[in-house]
């Protein structure tokens, strides 16, 4: 097996020669890749989404190569969730971070539901946007997720009163999610905190519980 930097070497290389290196066709390079990976040990899976993280800037590349790999996403812990998302100051990183580690490494229990509330906690607006996020998971059906109120509002609760911007749309979303599966704890918790809650949330999530959708005269 290649040494993990010659590989993330040259998953950059031929993202780089794509002609239109756009996320459809920078996909397409990801899956090819998890092919040729599909029977290397997870831990040469983790070093490569390392280097395409921290040297070519790759990093939902790198966290796609862990979450579609046979047994690399069970060796992520707490600990190496915070190395991967160290350093993230964008809406894309951290929606990638949430949805494709952080997010499914909690709901194998890799995570615990502490981990993620000391996130909520952060000073950082992005950490506490990648709590909401990996609630997100818990309510996503093609991400394995059955519905899971207690631990997505659970994490709600601590931003309630956060009007960042970026932590009130995540609010949002984590939110409109739980609406497939239990509508009432949405209303609920609408309703105990309609004093506090940004107007964006209520806007869109009592949208989402009356229409189905987020923004439906946009939509129309």
């Amino acid at each position: 097996m290649t040494h993990p930097e010659s590989l993330a070497s040259q998953i950059h290389s031929e993202i780089q020669a794509l002609t239109t290196p756009n996320t459809p066709h920078i996909r397409g390079v990801r899956r090819a890749w998890s092919r040729q990976l599909r029977d290397a040990p997870g831990e040469i899976v983790l070093e490569v989404a390392r280097r395409l993280h921290q040297v070519h800037g790759l990093g939902w590349v790198g966290f796609e190569l862990i979450r579609y790999h046979p047994n690399a996403l069970s060796l992520i812990t707490a600990v190496e969730c915070e190395a991967f998302g160290h350093g993230m100051d964008s809406w894309g990183a951290v929606d990638a971070f949430g949805g494709l580690l952080a997010g499914p490494a909690w709901m194998r229990g890799q995570n615990r539901d502490d981990d993620v509330h000391r996130w909520a906690h952060s000073d950082d607006r992005w950490w506490r946007r990648a709590a909401l996020v990996c609630t997100v998971v818990f309510n996503t059906p093609s991400h394995g997720g059955h519905g899971d109120a207690p631990r997505t509002l659970a994490v709600c609760r601590l931003l309630v009163d956060d009007h960042d911007d970026m932590v009130v749309k995540g609010l949002s979303w984590a939110l409109r999610k739980l609406v497939a599966h239990d509508p009432e704890a949405v209303r609920g918790f609408l309703a105990e905190y309609d004093a506090v809650l940004a107007a964006r949330v209520k806007r869109e999530v009592n949208n989402k519980l009356a229409t189905g959708l987020k923004n439906p005269r946009v939509n129309r």
